[in-house]
């Protein structure tokens, strides 16, 4: 089943974040992972959404999500990420 990662981010360091961009899409490809969504414009329907920014990967499963993330590949630029800019990160499963 698949699954994907949604993240909601706000972009402290934009040049630390362009390098970051950069370097995520090769650590992805291994684990099936695809982008679904990166960036572009958003509006808030209902409730709130803390950050500016969304991105949504596809991942084939739960599995190979949570193994990319936890990858050796992914350890550097999620490091990037964390010093560049502020997050929330979920997985789901999806239909």
């Amino acid at each position: 089943m698949a699954a994907y990662v949604i993240v909601q981010i706000e972009v402290t360091d934009p040049e630390a974040f362009a390098v970051y961009r950069a370097q995520v899409p090769p650590t992805i490809e291994p684990y099936g992972g695809e982008y679904v969504v990166r960036g572009g414009d958003q509006d808030v329907l209902e409730g709130d959404w803390p950050h500016p920014r969304t991105v949504i990967l596809k991942f084939p499963s739960m599995d190979q999500a949570k193994a990319w993330h936890a990858s050796a590949a992914y350890e550097g630029p999620k490091a990037l990420r964390q010093s560049a800019a502020t997050a929330n990160m979920i997985v789901v499963e999806g239909l």
